[in-house]
């Protein structure tokens, strides 16, 4: 069963080791998340980050909210709980207030470091596989995920192999194959020197301005390696297994993917739902903060 909904900031144009630290969101500048600076002044919620050893590696996640029930927010490629995911962290747990909010860096990105990243063409696997260990070690035998980009990746396949630990999923930016096209646009980003400085500003902060260009290369090659090694193949195969209730969120006019996906996610996961920002770009849960956050609360809460 598919709905879909169109998003009301369109309407106007006529369209649808365990070391635990305690702080303030206001600690955390706003630049790290890509987009103009703002006020943290506003009353926001308590903060933990953590540590836990998830296989290899000491597997940081930031912590907000106080329900029993459980969130993980997984991020795009090469991102971070705070670079991704920081109006989230702000703006969720008044919405959601019996969910507890986890957002993390994945193995091998961030402060999940060392090890540093292998783009095998299982890494998106070898993450999901994490990601569910992660909370099941913070108590949750189910919880639901919200995955962008590759983050939205991960939590296909997770929910594709834990079924009946996955509540509710929701993902944006997110393919379950790699195109040819999608190869072309890869390669075009690939050198980060032609990207523009607030796009680069906030990776080079977490990796380093002489180290991002070769991690971020590394993963390109990691997924050309996808298209060729698996035929582009993701976890298309697993859609089916997926039985918790999924929201595919669009931002029309993304650059990263081609829209075929959408119809795709749609038709091979049994419940869906589909909402289009029909302006939105890659960043939706960024331009687009304050309404991103309530429809996924409402998504979760029904």
């Amino acid at each position: 069963m598919m709905r879909l909904v169109a998003s009301s900031a369109a309407a106007h144009s006529g369209l649808v080791k365990h070391i635990t630290k305690t702080t303030s969101l206001s600690c955390f500048p706003s630049f790290l998340v890509g987009i103009p600076a703002r006020s943290l002044c506003s009353t926001v919620p308590m903060i933990k980050e953590r540590q836990l050893q998830i296989g290899p590696n000491s597997v940081h996640f930031v912590e907000a909210g106080h329900g029993d029930r459980g969130i993980i927010l997984l991020p795009g490629a090469l991102g971070t709980a705070w670079t991704d995911f920081k109006p989230q962290i702000e703006g969720l747990p008044a919405l959601l207030p019996h969910h507890r909010v986890i957002a993390w860096d994945p193995p091998g990105y961030g402060k999940s470091r060392p090890p540093e990243k292998e783009f095998t063409t299982d890494f998106f696997e070898r993450d999901a596989a994490a990601a569910g260990e992660l909370m099941q070690k913070l108590g949750f035998q189910r919880y639901s995920i919200v995955g962008w980009s590759d983050g939205g990746i991960t939590g296909l396949v997770l929910a594709a192999n834990q079924p009946d630990r996955v509540e509710k999923l929701v993902v944006w930016g997110s393919n379950s194959y790699i195109s040819d096209t999608e190869v072309k646009i890869y390669e075009d980003i690939r050198d980060v020197r032609k990207w523009s400085a607030r796009m680069r500003e906030p990776m080079e902060l977490v990796y380093g301005v002489d180290h991002f260009p070769k991690l971020w290369s590394a993963w390109v090659d990691g997924l050309v390696r996808i298209y060729h090694e698996r035929k582009g193949d993701i976890c298309s195969g697993k859609l089916k297994h997926i039985k918790a209730p999924t929201l595919v969120v669009h931002g029309a006019k993304d650059p990263m993917i081609i829209p075929d996906h959408v119809p795709y996610l749609l038709n091979n996961i049994s419940n869906t739902d589909l909402h289009v920002f029909p302006d939105g770009k890659h960043n939706i849960h960024l331009r687009y903060a304050n309404e991103f956050n309530t429809i996924v609360a409402k998504f979760l809460q029904g």
